[in-house]
């Protein structure tokens, strides 16, 4: 998938001071003032949710009114999506319900109720495969689910479960459901990471006869993944049986991550054997960026044990923040680099990738 505005995935992470200001908000008061087209794909919308937190953070009002401005630009006054595409059905376009969730609580107005009340029902109306498991993209990719894709739509069918239907028991386990897939299909055995996604049909021409998953562990597929996991937990009961499951899932895979991380202060793009250390992969920032996030956030709410994975998680911080982080002496602003542009199971099997900075 291609990349997004990941400068306030690492401002979610923890706040550091510079020049006695914190980079999260000197983030993004920067690409604010660069400008960000109002969408609803899920390249701005992970970047809104960013927002969402500074503000949480700070309270101050211009960056609940920036959300505010962006998702009015592209909803009627009932709510309804300027441009939605009803003949595509993709867990991508899902990515935005968040926002909704958080203007509808900040402001009461029924229009983003009415918004985030359609991508619900856009859930029930994606396709699936024989097994349950969301279609990451129809009619471009059928009968695959993406790791990507648990994070587009997973948290907020969790948020919304627990505001609006929390014993919507059906709605709980088709969530568990989707990371029990996943569970089962992706899993690399020599790393202890997963592979960026599987079809259940064995038709793409990269699927594994036996489990249909792709042939390559990329690390933005995983980081989607990571923070699915954690993010998802917010939400999930701690009575529900797949609770303790998904924790599992969580705390493994953060093992794995601590015991694939490079002594340079990041994770490698392609991160199985032979290819970390050889020419053309490198150090990539976005899926370290979301590896820091899940570290972090799992050792707040408890997951993870600090004395275990905090000084992991902070050497890789320091790191990306000395090598990707720059600020243009002449605005002042900051910048970030070292980004992939896009990871694709789509085409022939052939490979490029490219930097976004």
């Amino acid at each position: 998938m291609h990349s997004i505005q990941f400068l306030l995935v690492i401002l979610c992470i923890k706040t550091v001071f510079a020049q006695q200001k914190p980079y999260s908000t000197w983030m993004a008061d920067s690409m604010i003032a660069i400008g960000i087209t109002p969408t609803r794909y899920y390249t701005q919308a992970t970047f809104y949710r960013g927002v969402e937190f500074v503000y949480n953070k700070t309270q101050d009002s211009k960056y609940s009114s920036f959300l505010t401005s962006q998702i009015d630009a592209v909803l009627t006054s009932n709510g309804s999506f300027v441009d939605w595409d009803y003949a595509s059905h993709q867990l991508d376009n899902i990515r935005v319900g968040e926002t909704l969730l958080f203007l509808y609580g900040a402001t009461g107005n029924i229009k983003y109720k009415n918004a985030a009340d359609f991508l619900r029902d856009q859930i029930n109306q994606q396709k699936r495969t024989v097994s349950g498991g969301f279609w990451h993209k129809d009619p471009n990719y059928p009968n695959q689910m993406w790791l990507d894709g648990l994070f587009m739509a997973e948290p907020f069918y969790a948020q919304y479960t627990s505001i609006f239907e929390p014993d919507n028991a059906t709605a709980w386990d088709d969530i568990v459901h989707q990371f029990d897939l996943i569970e089962f299909h992706c899993p690399n055995q020599q790393t202890g990471l997963l592979y960026h996604g599987y079809d259940e049909s064995f038709v793409a021409v990269w699927a594994n006869n036996v489990t249909g998953a792709s042939p390559h562990v990329w690390d933005r597929a995983v980081g989607w993944y990571f923070m699915a996991l954690v993010d998802v937990l917010d939400w999930l009961p701690q009575s529900h049986p797949g609770h303790s499951r998904l924790l599992s899932y969580f705390t493994k895979l953060a093992v794995a991550l601590k015991r694939n991380w490079d002594s340079q202060g990041g994770w490698w793009l392609v991160m199985e054997a032979p290819y970390p250390g050889m020419a053309g992969n490198y150090i990539e920032s976005s899926g370290t960026a979301m590896f820091i996030y899940g570290f972090l956030k799992g050792i707040r709410e408890g997951y993870l044990d600090k004395s275990s994975y905090y000084q992991t998680a902070t050497r890789a911080y320091d790191a990306i923040v000395g090598k990707f982080v720059g600020r243009n002496e002449t605005t002042g602003m900051l910048t970030w680099e070292g980004t992939v542009n896009v990871g694709s199971l789509s085409g022939n099997a052939s490979y490029e990738v490219s930097y976004f900075s």
